[in-house]
């Protein structure tokens, strides 16, 4: 075995005072402080060991540690045999794909950058990307992505090579810039046969301190910009999470959030690397659910959209069930929702009988409905991007899964505070976690240093300064403030906080994330900033609103048709008197329910510029482009007729036209809330 971990040992640079992780016969061995170099690390002490499975055709394929390095290895040459030079960037565009992962590796083995890209972004998106980082190579999924690139080609001229994974409609394509990753590889191969050493060079050039990946962040207010993570950022903060919770190298993942969100780069790249635990990409996004029934993650991320979804599912499945299925649920769920939480908390005592209650509940119910899920053997589950509704929070928790929430973004590798086993709580995001400092601004802006820190925005130093203090402190956005646990408490984004016309304080996204709480809301939009009363503009979910029409026979041609259905108004008006109801409890926001609100006759796109990619509204983006529906609110006007410029999937523009309606919400006193609750 010895001889086995000598590779990474060999080719890691020894810096001073050098962590330890491990010990034979007397001599120490460095803890790899690069990717190559925690690849060739994996690839001696657990060669054998599955690494990374990808679901093609319905068959599981798996790679192991030492076959991984093997690709990693002819990708590289294959790199450097076309010219791609240290410190080049390398954009990485697709579903996650075993391929594309190499492919980062390899750029890193290299002394490059990988720049992951949102698959799902129209071409000019990309093409500002490249643009900005200046990117000569590119390694992409299949022909949809090969198609974007060749379109933005004219107005990218650092653009020299496109290489492929998947050939399929590519058999006629001809551009001299196009290349295969099989013959990359193939060209890889003898390249290392000619040059042996090069690979293990390259590797043990690298430092921790190079840049191991640039990360756009989704524009919410304007262009993107890069984001500058090094090796140490992203390994100090992958390793932290790791050792809170414990991960092993017997944990499995499954890696289905685009590739480019930083959250999936940490929990299915960083962190896979740093463990050693396999990582499943599974065969489609249609797929994702079945893949995870075999797969049986045991570490898992989703953001609050893909667990409401999970649970409008489960809601519309036992609306559909029978009346014994229906009883037997309601029932569980109730001693669920009392016990459950208690029971996976370990901190609070419960009685035998509801002990012997809850057994009953997961043998019938939450067992089953875990399986079902594809969390059945979840040992820890994160949730962050959104605040996340507590009766959703709660549902999770009750079922016997150790969902907790974290905070953090790219600009901070991720980890900043996260919820300790036994201190989760619904509406915080627990406290900082080891290695992390927090502070609060006067004006309750969050700031965070760390170890994984970003360097800087690339080619942007104004924006650096303006989000990193010379002291070292970056300014999140943020607001919130610590409670008496020292649990951090999120309120807002600190610039859209405002104020009502008469002083009330008004934060649009605790409104709009309030309302997103009920299944049948997919998306809000909330105003008010210096006006007198706060209005909303309304998404409803598709699936889950067609589902409750069709049980009512209620007909309908589509979503513009559903949204504009008098019973859909009914019965969105119902949940945003319920917020309002909420609201009239705190002393606070009270003064902030919502007064009018109208169901938009399309949904929100981010191939129409209205959310990002990760689903984050462009709030004043939509309140100049509705400006129309907005003055309608305000106006008290009953409908509003509006022609909307929209984009296809296939690129093509259209007007979609519409006569909007507009409704009246009740809103309450302090005392009716009261009353009412």
């Amino acid at each position: 075995m010895r001889g086995r971990e000598r590779p990474w040992a060999m080719v890691g640079r020894r810096r001073p005072g050098p962590r330890q992780d491990a010990q034979e016969d007397g001599r120490a061995l460095e803890v790899p402080d690069t990717f190559p170099r925690l690849l060739l690390h994996h690839a001696a002490v657990r060669g054998e060991r599955a690494a990374i499975r990808e679901k093609d055709y319905g068959i599981w394929q798996t790679w192991t540690w030492r076959q991984v390095l093997d690709e990693v290895r002819a990708i590289a040459c294959g790199l450097a045999a076309e010219g791609f030079q240290r410190g080049e960037r390398l954009a990485i565009i697709g579903e996650n794909r075993p391929r594309l992962y190499w492919a980062m590796a390899a750029a890193q083995a290299l002394g490059g950058i990988p720049v992951p890209l949102y698959q799902d972004a129209v071409a000019q998106e990309m093409g500002y990307v490249f643009r900005d980082a200046e990117i000569g190579f590119a390694v992409v999924e299949d022909q949809e992505q090969v198609d974007k690139l060749l379109e933005i080609l004219p107005d990218c001229p650092f653009l020299k090579r496109i290489c492929y994974d998947d050939p399929r409609g590519l058999r006629h394509y001809a551009q001299r810039q196009l290349q295969s990753l099989d013959a990359l590889q193939a060209r890889g191969r003898a390249f290392d046969q000619e040059h042996p050493d090069f690979f293990l060079r390259e590797i043990a050039r690298g430092r921790a301190s190079d840049t191991a990946a640039l990360f756009y962040t989704s524009g919410t207010t304007g262009n993107p910009k890069g984001v500058v993570l090094t090796h140490d950022n992203l390994i100090s903060a992958a390793r932290i999470g790791a050792e809170m919770e414990a991960l092993t190298p017997e944990e499995e993942v499954l890696a289905y959030l685009p590739m480019a969100w930083i959250g999936q780069n940490m929990f299915s790249y960083a962190q896979a690397y740093v463990t050693g635990f396999c990582v499943s990409c599974p065969e489609s996004a249609g797929t994702v659910l079945n893949d995870m029934r075999e797969i049986g993650p045991t570490y898992y991320f989703a953001p609050p959209r893909v667990l409401e979804a999970l649970l409008t599912q489960v809601t519309i499945r036992m609306a559909d069930a029978g009346w014994l299925k229906r009883r037997m649920f309601d029932v569980f769920m109730e001693i669920a929702r009392r016990v459950g939480g208690k029971l996976l908390g370990r901190r609070e005592r419960v009685s035998l009988l509801d002990r012997l209650l809850y057994l009953a509940g997961d043998l019938l119910v939450y067992g089953p409905l875990r399986n079902v899920l594809g969390l059945s053997r979840i040992k820890v589950a994160y949730t962050a991007g959104e605040a996340i509704g507590e009766d959703l929070f709660q549902f999770y928790r009750a079922i016997g899964i150790n969902l907790k929430q974290l905070y953090g973004s790219t600009e901070t590798s991720v980890f900043v505070c996260v919820q300790p086993n036994g201190q989760v709580k619904p509406d915080t995001v627990g406290p900082p976690v080891k290695g992390v400092e927090v502070r609060l601004a006067d004006n309750g802006e969050i700031l965070v240093r760390s170890p994984g820190l970003f360097q800087g925005y690339y080619n942007n130093p104004e924006a650096t300064a303006q989000a990193k203090d010379p002291e070292g402190w970056f300014h999140t956005g943020d607001a919130g403030y610590f409670d008496e646990d020292g649990h951090l408490k999120i309120i807002d984004r600190a610039k859209d906080v405002g104020r009502l016309a008469d002083g009330t304080l008004f934060a649009p996204k605790y409104l709009e994330n309030k309302l997103k709480f009920f299944p049948y809301i997919k998306e809000a939009v909330a105003f008010g900033h210096g006006r007198e009363r706060v209005c909303a503009f309304i998404n409803i979910d598709m699936e889950a609103v067609g589902n409750w029409a069709e049980r009512r026979g209620l007909p309908y041609s589509g979503y513009t048709d559903l949204a504009a259905q008098p019973q859909v108004y009914d019965l969105v008006r119902k949940c945003v008197e319920k917020v309002n109801r909420d609201l009239s409890l705190d002393p606070k926001l009270a003064g902030s329910q919502i007064h009018r609100f109208l169901i938009l006759h399309k949904e929100l796109d981010p191939d129409d510029g209205e959310i990002t990619r990760t689903r984050k509204v462009r709030r004043r983006f939509i309140a100049e482009k509705y400006a129309p529906l907005v003055e309608a609110l305000y106006a008290g006007r009953q409908a509003c007729y509006v022609e909307t410029q929209v984009r296809f999937e296939d690129g093509r523009t259209g007007v979609l036209k519409a006569t909007v309606r507009i409704a009246d919400a009740r809103t309450y006193s302090v005392d009716l809330a009261r009353a009412a609750s």
